[in-house]
């Protein structure tokens, strides 16, 4: 009995620690409350443990911004149901949407289409009869007239958003009432001529002439319903009349028990996309990923001021994937020193920034660059190594111990900007006796990612404007 107890108590904790790493403090400087100096962090280990305890919200940057919580955890809207996922299904889960992204890259998943019978689109992933596992920062939005409260997963890595609707075929169960279009003064359906219909990769028009969509995951899980406009209200009475989303009559999956998912990928049926008609041309949007399950973030769609300690690298473009958005990485430091890479891993392996993957992915010269780099650190402090964990290769032992000092790491972009990490942002904590280096390689064909262990407490700016990303230290705690 005990022993099952110790069992799913461990489960539980590394479910909230995985967003309890507390993650980059300062950009292009050096540390954290409690630093041991620019290239070494010290940190207690009881402050890399999940709380259970909510803390009160801090002010939002913006008068548009909404709060953002961890799926998991006591600040969450959606109480959890049934024993939480495993921590080897968390980070399995994480490398299924990593799998998926890159099949959607290399367009081995489904081909794009304009007929209008096309039954074919595959985006990022979710888990079927299982909560998402790693796509899990919710918000809340408004929709109809008068406005509805729903809770929706925040994702980059897609563009259509969508909850759903009434009457509904197969809904899965979610945690608030299915929206109703016939409670709403301001709803009604995009016709199949509409262009927002064209915008959809996977379409059918129905005998009425309203435009029905069809949403593909990697596992097979979907949505299905029809293309509609409506108010849509964010904080503080901020309105998108005529905000176009899917209203799902057909899903498959639990989607956590949110009641839905809000793209904000770079198409133009996106959140950030439809946003910008409100806020201005190119606006843009920001957020900041919390620290843990128990801090809150906030999601701002307006062209608020950036912060001032913001620093800004370029924004790519690709052909091949022009809803995402890439990033020129070109270096790592660890503990203040350059880790000599190549230049031509990163100019052959180009990096995307991704708020549904949890740790960022590197190709593998530059991890085992970073990690040899890392583990030599750490060998002259004589810290005890632990088995790996999954595909978490580089662990530690720090049973016993109070407070660790670990060396720092920063990421290198093109330009010259730096987002160094706090101790948070490199260790991933399984339990005391198996700590890990939070970074896992990835072939050099592939696509790496700047995951959210990467970006949380961190202001992540998307100047869509300006063709930039900038990175505020101390956006949230």
């Amino acid at each position: 009995m005990a022993s099952a107890i110790r069992s799913y108590g461990s489960c539980l904790a590394v479910l909230l620690a995985l967003a309890a790493l507390r993650s980059p403090r300062v950009i292009g400087a050096s540390a954290a409350p409690e630093s041991g100096g620019p290239r070494w962090h010290v940190v207690s280990i009881s402050s890399l443990l999940p709380s259970t305890v909510c803390t009160a919200a801090e002010a939002a940057p913006s008068s548009s911004a909404v709060r953002v919580v961890h799926r998991h955890g006591p600040c969450s809207p959606v109480p959890p149901r049934g024993d939480p996922p495993s921590p080897l299904d968390i980070l399995d889960r994480d490398q299924e949407r990593v799998d998926s992204i890159h099949r959607k890259i290399a367009g081995a998943s489904a081909a794009v289409t304009t007929s209008l019978s096309t039954k074919a689109a595959v985006t990022l992933p979710t888990r079927r009869g299982a909560s998402l596992g790693t796509n899990n920062y919710v918000f809340s939005v408004g929709l109809g007239t008068p406005a509805r409260t729903f809770w929706v997963e925040l994702d980059t890595g897609s563009d259509l958003s969508w909850v759903q609707c009434k009457p509904c075929n197969d809904c899965y169960e979610q945690q608030d009432p299915l929206f109703d279009p016939a409670r709403s003064s301001t709803f009604s359906a995009v016709p199949c001529g509409a262009r927002e219909c064209q915008e959809l990769a996977s379409r059918t028009c129905s005998r009425d002439n309203t435009c029905r969509y069809e949403y593909d995951y990697a596992d097979f899980s979907r949505t299905d319903g029809k293309l509609v406009r409506d108010t849509l209200t964010l904080a503080a009475s901020h309105e998108i009349p005529g905000f176009v989303f899917g209203c799902g009559d057909d899903d498959n999956g639990t989607f956590a028990r949110t009641d839905g998912l809000f793209g904000l990928g770079r198409a133009k049926l996106s959140l950030a996309s439809q946003a910008a008609t409100r806020y201005g041309a190119g606006a843009g949007f920001s957020y900041c990923l919390p620290s843990s399950a128990s801090a809150t973030g906030y999601l701002s769609l307006s062209a608020a001021a950036p912060p001032a300690n913001a620093r800004f690298t370029g924004m790519v473009t690709r052909s091949d994937a022009p809803s995402l958005y890439f990033l020129n990485l070109v270096g790592v430091e660890v503990a203040g020193r350059k880790v000599e890479i190549p230049p031509a891993v990163f100019a052959t392996t180009p990096t995307i920034i991704d708020s549904g993957t949890v740790f960022s992915r590197l190709p593998q010269p530059a991890y085992d660059a970073l990690r040899s780099a890392f583990t030599r650190a750490m060998d002259q402090l004589r810290y005890k190594r632990a088995p790996a964990l999954s595909f978490l290769d580089t662990c530690y032992d720090f049973t016993g111990r109070t407070r660790v000092r670990i060396p720092s790491v920063a990421l290198v972009f093109a330009d010259g900007t730096k987002l160094s990490l706090g101790p948070r942002g490199v260790l991933y904590v399984w339990s005391v006796g198996q700590t890990c280096l939070a970074f896992v390689p990835i072939g050099n064909d592939t696509v790496g990612i700047l995951g959210n262990m990467q970006q949380r407490t961190v202001a992540v700016i998307y100047d869509v404007a300006n063709q930039r990303i900038g990175f505020g230290a101390r956006g949230c705690s």
